[in-house]
């Protein structure tokens, strides 16, 4: 897996997440709930991962979405 976003923003992790569901682009948001574990200051990002050979797929529709990519 590939990592494509990491943000400490929810809503921007969930609108990268809905637009890759509705392309069929299987993805892992993964550290969505370590801010339990680091006391809820952010400190630790959300990521968001996808199969290598969909990375060219899916920063293209992220991209066209609007988002603005780490990698």
């Amino acid at each position: 897996m590939i990592e494509l976003l990491r943000s400490n923003d929810p809503v921007l992790m969930s609108f990268a997440a809905s637009v890759l569901k509705d392309a069929g682009i299987e993805h892992n948001h993964t550290d969505s709930h370590m801010s339990v574990i680091d006391g809820s200051i952010g400190a630790l990002q959300q990521r968001l991962l996808v199969a290598e050979d969909r990375r060219a797929e899916a920063e293209r529709l992220l991209t066209e979405a609007g988002v603005r990519l780490t990698t």
